[in-house]
């Protein structure tokens, strides 16, 4: 059973962008839209997605993307499950 939900991410360390790039392309699948903005007065960039995959998946790719050095992940997903 599937979940919609969103994936906020704020990227301090910009060294990081292309892990988090690689593992935004494993995770394609379950990625229905995604939302970059680069935040240059600050120096960060925030980065938006929505997801709709299984709880696994999603939490798979939050705790992937959280364990890099200078990247924080947030998550909210829908109390409802969705059938394919």
């Amino acid at each position: 059973m599937n979940r919609i939900g969103v994936i906020g991410i704020i990227v301090e360390d910009l060294s990081a962008t292309n892990k988090i790039n690689e593992i935004l392309h494993a995770y394609s699948h379950i990625i229905i839209g995604r939302m970059g903005l680069p935040y240059k007065n600050r120096s960060i960039s925030v980065i938006s997605l929505i997801v709709d995959g299984t709880t696994d998946e999603i939490g798979a790719l939050s705790g992937k993307l959280g364990s890099l050095k200078g990247v924080t992940v947030k998550s909210a997903l829908t109390k409802n499950s969705y059938i394919d």
